[in-house]
């Protein structure tokens, strides 16, 4: 067992370096600032974050998750396996409105998928400053895909195969970036014993130092020539009066072996020993570089001066920024911003730290510090400060707002809950309303417009249930809940607005309602049955154009306070889910006038002939209007059959009353047992007339089922396929014309084929062949190879019907079907045996 436990540890460590490896190499390939690798997790059509390089994972959360099905470029990466590259904000607002909502910044990124078996394993993304002219100009997109490939390779390599075992389920690793100077630490700690002069030094001092395992001695001399070797007797001497409790009053200037300048910070720590040996003293060596002043004139600033690197860590801090922030500077100095200074994160703290990390220009911003945060007396709670980007590191300048130029916008006052930063997840970012009004968009079900709440609504708060319940004939039903243990809401289920409940309380008053506590929401309520799960609640009136729609149920975890803000974004946010779930009500009453008249016209029946069997089926689009003007129909034509599919351009009542008059108009010619180019021309007359604005395919054939001679004509309609008695099955060679209602000139010539007894031919509809991304021809191939193995078991008893059900059996069960799928076979029985 333990053999097995350390195999596990040494391949979660083969993992995490792949990873790192890949992001930091598309970083070069691509320019970037920032870089990740997703993976699929153990939870169906959800990718999780595996690698972030070069950005502090905090600022990245709301995107440490991505549903394969959403509107991202990560998404389209893995679901279309193809690269995805978007040069600056214009192209990505154009392409990906929520994704630009969410870091409305000016940047570009590329997003490649990293190749498996039998789909992508993941996708290797990079954020990279925005550029006007042609991004191959920035990008090495033959680099990046062999980067892709190589992941991939060793990813199955690692997982012996299977690609079952490739799955990430945790929170991201988060790595530096190569330093864009000879590679070296921005900071490192130590502490030493001045009684017996040893040393001990993080990983991060070694570094810095240039100092490998086993190459430092650990004792003060050792670090001093480490440090500073010119100046190794001051580096001795400001560490023993340190431990004698005299430290310096400002960081040492000092220079390396190579001569530039590094800055020295002593102070000490505990009590006076016994043997009169003096205090312990800790210590931090800072390599300013570029990103601050040399020889410790930064100290010298009246301005507050702090450095980051781009995990957020602070690696330098002036006296000045010290006072201003309140915090000593030990409290500042290796720390990560948002423990070091809480206050200073959480939006839209976050969105100017992301704005810099990923862009070359300054942001300026105000920021409070809250009254009791502080280590000493400061000078004002207001601060004006400036973050100025870098290549390795952000130098960030703090000054007293009463120092800002009065002619300058007064400053808005921003309270960031502390309870909320600590529970992990920052106040609502201010452009969620955005973000959100963009997602609703596309929702056009109450159950999208519900599912849309719940991946850009709960996440936003931190919230972990969620209950949307609509009014009907004065009673609220249950639309959609998540989270909630299962069955607790059935009492609630039909509740008239008489009832004495909170969510038809903010219903008939109009007015939220915000409990920190289920304590709270019990003494208000008295005898309200409550669930389990303790924390905070919150209830939304939906409320769209003055008219009730319903109400909306958040749930947390834990109990919290809602600031003024948020509030007012959460108000905000229920008036657009109101107007999202009122235009959804509209859209299935639509849909269901759809839907009835879509019934009435597809036959009930087809008609029969004793040589001749047939099947026929029709699929729904899932997405958007899910009624279309796919049709097929068998009609008699003298003493022949005439077998008909036809596809009307779009979804809707105008599409589904388009095919059925373009039905009734095929059955009157085929009634009449006109020709097949006849019957096209007529009904492309027909089209033309009625000028619907719509277009259509229709694919017609007239079949002589004692003879087996068929006659077909295309307009615009994908060519038949014919599975012949042996198995062999091929794809019909017919000539065609364009699509109807588009040039009344056109001509459909007309091409003839003998269908043998027990040969199955198909006519289908493009949206059983068509895959986003993916070439018609190789969904044309699929289904092909489909109906050979499906037919083959049709003499050993199988129907025409059951074949039909196994060609449409992947498309009946896709749960994202862009199109409607109509499906009709047909094939001659053998004749009888004489004499009966």
């Amino acid at each position: 067992m333990a053999g097995s436990d350390e195999q596990a540890v040494r391949t979660r460590a083969r993992l995490t370096a792949l990873l790192a490896d890949a992001s930091t190499g598309a970083l070069t390939a691509a320019g970037g600032r920032v870089a990740g690798v997703y993976l699929r997790s153990r939870t169906p059509g959800l990718l999780r974050l595996a690698v972030l390089t070069g950005l502090p994972g905090p600022l990245f959360r709301s995107w440490w998750r991505l549903h394969v099905g959403r509107p991202f470029p990560v998404a389209d990466a893995y679901r279309l396996g193809v690269q995805v590259v978007l040069p600056n904000a214009t192209e990505t607002m154009r392409r990906y409105p929520q994704f630009a909502a969410g870091l409305p910044f000016p940047f570009g990124s590329v997003h490649v998928p990293v190749p498996g078996g039998t789909e992508p394993l993941g996708v290797l993304t990079v954020l990279h400053p925005a550029v006007t002219d042609t991004v191959d100009d920035l990008l090495d997109r033959e680099l990046l895909g062999q980067l892709a490939e190589g992941l991939g390779a060793e990813l199955l390599g690692l997982a012996d195969g299977d690609e079952s075992g490739i799955v990430w389920d945790g929170e991201p690793l988060c790595v530096r970036p190569p330093a864009s100077r000879p590679a070296r630490a921005a900071v490192g700690r130590f502490s030493c014993d001045p009684a017996t002069s040893v040393v001990r030094a993080d990983d991060r001092l070694h570094a810095l130092l240039r100092l490998g395992p086993g190459e430092f001695a650990g004792t003060m001399t050792a670090l001093a020539n480490a440090v500073a070797p010119a100046d190794a007797h001051r580096v001795l001497a400001a560490l023993r009066d340190t431990a004698a409790g005299k430290p310096p009053s400002a960081p040492l200037s000092l220079r390396a072996h190579d001569g530039t300048p590094r800055l020295l910070d002593l102070w000490p720590a505990g009590a006076d020993r016994a043997d009169g040996a003096g205090t312990a003293v800790h210590g931090v060596v800072f390599d300013p570089g570029t990103a601050a002043s040399a020889d410790g004139a930064a100290d010298l600033l009246p301005e507050g001066v702090f450095c980051l690197d781009r995990l957020g860590l602070i690696v330098y801090a002036n006296p000045a920024a010290a006072r201003l922030t309140g915090r000593a500077r030990e409290r500042l100095t290796g720390q990560a911003l948002w423990d070091a200074l809480p206050w200073l994160s959480g939006p839209p703290y976050d969105d100017h730290l992301r704005g810099a990390l990923l862009c070359p220009e300054p942001v300026h911003f105000h920021a409070r510090r809250p009254a009791g945060d502080r280590d000493e007396p400061g000078e004002g709670d207001w601060l004006a400060v400036s973050v100025h980007p870098g290549t390795d590191l952000l130098t960030c300048v703090l000054v007293p707002a009463s120092r800002v130029d009065a002619a300058s916008e007064p400053v808005p006052e921003v309270q960031v809950p502390q309870n909320t930063v600590a529970a992990g997840h920052g106040m609502t970012p201010l452009y969620r309303p955005i973000a959100l009004a963009i997602a609703l968009t596309d929702a056009v079900t109450a159950r999208q417009v519900s599912a849309v709440v719940m991946q850009e609504l709960l996440p936003a708060f931190g919230g972990r249930r969620l209950a949307i319940y609509l009014l009907q004939d004065r009673h609220l039903y249950l639309a959609w809940e998540t989270g909630f243990p299962q069955g607790f809401l059935a009492a609630f289920e039909g509740v008239g607005l008489d009832a004495h409940l909170p969510g038809v309380e903010t219903l008939t008053t109009g007015r939220p309602l915000f409990f920190e506590s289920m304590g709270q929401i019990a003494a208000a309520y008295p005898g309200i049955a409550l669930d389990a799960h303790e924390g905070a609640r919150a209830f939304l009136p939906l409320i769209a154009s003055g008219r009730p729609v319903g109400s909306c149920i958040l749930g947390f975890d834990r109990e919290r306070a809602f600031s003024t803000e948020e509030r007012t974004v959460l108000t905000a946010l229920a008036g657009l889910i109101a107007h999202a779930m009122e235009r959804a009500r509209r859209y299935d009453d639509e849909a269901a006038l759809a839907r009835g008249l879509q019934q009435a016209l597809l036959p009930r029946r087809l008609s029969t002939h004793p040589r001749v069997e047939t099947a026929g089926r029709y699929l729904p689009g899932t997405q958007g209007m899910d009624v279309g003007g796919d049709w097929y129909d068998v009609v008699e034509a003298g003493d022949g059959l005439a077998l008909v599919i036809g596809d009307v351009q779009g979804h809707g009542v105008q599409a589904a009353a388009t095919m059925g008059q373009l039905r009734s108009a095929v059955r009157a010619f085929a009634l009449g047992d006109r020709p097949p180019d006849e019957v096209l021309s007529g009904t492309n007359h027909l089209l033309i007339d009625l000028d619907p604005g719509q277009f259509a395919s229709c694919c017609y054939l007239r079949l002589d089922p004692a003879t087996g001679r068929a006659r077909i004509a295309r307009a615009g309609h994908p060519p038949p396929l014919l599975r012949c008695p042996d198995g062999r099955t091929r794809l019909l060679d017919v000539s065609g014309g364009v699509v109807l209602g588009v040039d009344p000139h056109a001509r459909y010539p007309v091409t003839e084929l003998w269908l043998e007894p027990d040969a199955i031919l198909a006519l289908y509809t493009d949206g059983l062949v068509e895959r986003p991304g993916a070439d018609i021809d190789e969904g044309i191939a699929s289904l092909r190879l489909a109906l050979a193995q499906a037919g083959a078991g049709r003499h050993g008893g199988r129907s025409l019907s059951g074949v039909a059900d196994r060609l449409t059996a992947t498309a009946r069960h896709a749960t994202d079907r862009p199109d409607d799928v109509a499906l009709l076979l047909a094939a001659r029985r053998p004749p009888p045996p004489p004499g009966r």
